[in-house]
């Protein structure tokens, strides 16, 4: 049985733990059935992806990660959590068209 994921509440959380707007912080779920053998008794998997900078240490990244596995075990899952840094000049992102124009 899938458990619930209380998206809002989970955002809501993450901005705190990063420092972040909502409008930057894109929380979605997408459910999908796991076809590897991994012996992780997980909920949720959580992927992340952030710019890396000078102040995320790696240090500072885990105890964030950390974290982010309190805030899914607060609202009752556990969570597989991944991070990965990207430089910023090597980022691309094409959103769509506003509303409107072509």
């Amino acid at each position: 049985m899938m458990k619930t994921i209380p998206l809002a509440a989970l955002q809501s959380k993450l901005c705190d733990i990063w420092g972040t707007k909502p409008n930057t912080t894109k929380l979605m779920l997408q459910r999908v059935d796991e076809w590897t053998d991994e012996s992780f008794a997980e909920d949720v998997y959580v992927d992340i992806r952030a710019k890396g900078t000078d102040e995320r240490t790696r240090e500072y990244v885990l105890e964030g990660m950390h974290r982010v596995q309190d805030a899914f075990k607060s609202e009752d899952l556990i969570a597989n959590v991944r991070l990965e840094t990207y430089e910023g000049p090597r980022y691309f992102h094409l959103p769509p068209p506003a509303s409107g124009s072509s």
